[in-house]
């Protein structure tokens, strides 16, 4: 079967910040060195080929931007200074925007400014209901569910965390038939089914990235750090409100206060961890950041930070302050989920995972087909 040539994909490419494949001479240097690549998945090197030569077909049916966590091995050692990481870095968003059937990624990804604005424009509704519909301002006590009732927040987020889910899950659909192709229609069910323990374990644990290097478990564990952290806190506000969000105050010992405190911290380290590396450059996975990634960061440390104010205020009881507080965090907060969980940064949370099961699903009905 022949292979359409994009002759137009190298321009395409470096909107994402695909700026040095063509600098490649495919040494084979960067699949040599990256402690993920194998006989069976060999990368970075094929793929940036495939992006040279402008087949766009090969690529999106490529699974092996998923597979990498970007360590930046390749792009240390690289002779060409060719940048293999950020290569692979500028696939996946690329790949995003291409799943994205709103093409509201693509937007993202090629313009900070419109990706700004839309922060703004989100942060300016959330701020405007507030102003329209809070409830009363108590000032003799702290009384934050007075002033936004969880059970109402609670109906808010359930609809938030459905909208999300949509865009989320659809473009998981579109990924799932990029990189399963004609494959989809003859691997039987019970395959996914059996297969599907794959999926919630590098869900869960991103266990992969540990393959990457014994100089490279930092990055794992800071990794896991923000990836549980934010599960966490995201589950027991949307999940948890009511119990989350009390004009009670837990005892110090009490398990939401001691899983919040958890979250907090997980996510503040892990994020300023990141940030820092970014600013110092002191890796070659942190030396080219995209400005998308940059918002992200900011986005969830405010978030986190503003967090943690409005739990200092509710302690020294300043209701003013808490009220406050409450509605700058949100203005913060939704705009980072509406718009970072299904159209950026976010959502390779779920692809990378998603990618690892359907190789197993493949890898499985190969097995099969071979012992026929």
């Amino acid at each position: 079967m022949s292979t359409r040539v994009d002759v137009d994909l190298g321009t395409e490419l470096e909107k994402f910040g695909i700026k040095d494949a063509n600098t490649c001479f495919n040494c084979g240097n960067c699949t040599a060195v990256c402690p993920i690549s194998d006989e069976k998945v060999s990368f970075p090197r094929q793929l940036i080929r495939y992006a040279q030569l402008g087949m766009k077909e090969k690529l999106l049916q490529s699974p092996e931007p998923w597979l990498c966590y970007y360590c930046g091995d390749c792009s240390a050692t690289c002779p060409r200074e060719a940048n293999p990481g950020e290569t692979m870095m500028g696939l996946r968003r690329y790949f995003i925007s291409l799943y994205d059937w709103t093409g509201l990624s693509r937007k993202f990804y090629t313009s900070h400014s419109f990706e700004i604005i839309a922060i703004i424009l989100v942060a300016a509704l959330v701020g405007l209901a507030f102003y329209l519909f809070h409830g009363p301002m108590l000032t003799d006590r702290v009384a934050l569910n007075v002033f936004a009732p969880n059970h109402v927040i609670e109906i808010l987020d359930l609809i938030l965390a459905g909208v999300l889910s949509f865009l989320l899950l659809s473009n998981a659909y579109r990924m799932f038939n990029f990189v399963m192709g004609e494959d989809k229609k003859k691997i039987p069910l019970f395959l996914y089914l059996k297969e599907i323990k794959t999926f919630v374990v590098h869900m869960t644990t991103q266990k992969k990235f540990k393959d990457c290097g014994t100089s490279n478990k930092t990055l794992w564990i800071n990794h896991l750090l923000i990836m549980t952290g934010y599960s966490i806190i995201f589950l027991m506000v949307v999940v948890g409100i009511r119990w989350f969000q009390r004009d009670e105050i837990y005892p110090i010992y009490h398990p939401i206060r001691l899983l919040g405190y958890y979250g907090t911290f997980a996510i503040l380290y892990g994020v300023t961890y990141a940030i820092i590396g970014r600013i110092k450059k002191n890796r070659a996975s942190f030396e080219h950041s995209h400005a998308t990634d940059w918002i992200f960061l900011i986005l969830l440390w405010l978030t986190t930070f503003s967090g943690i104010l409005i739990h200092f205020t509710r302690l020294l009881e300043m209701p003013l302050s808490t009220y406050y507080l409450y509605a700058i965090h949100l203005m913060i907060a939704v705009p980072m989920l509406v718009l970072e969980v299904p159209f950026a940064k976010w959502a390779h949370q779920l692809y990378r995972p998603l990618v690892l099961y359907l190789m197993q699903v493949k890898e499985a009905a190969g097995r099969i087909n071979t012992e026929k």
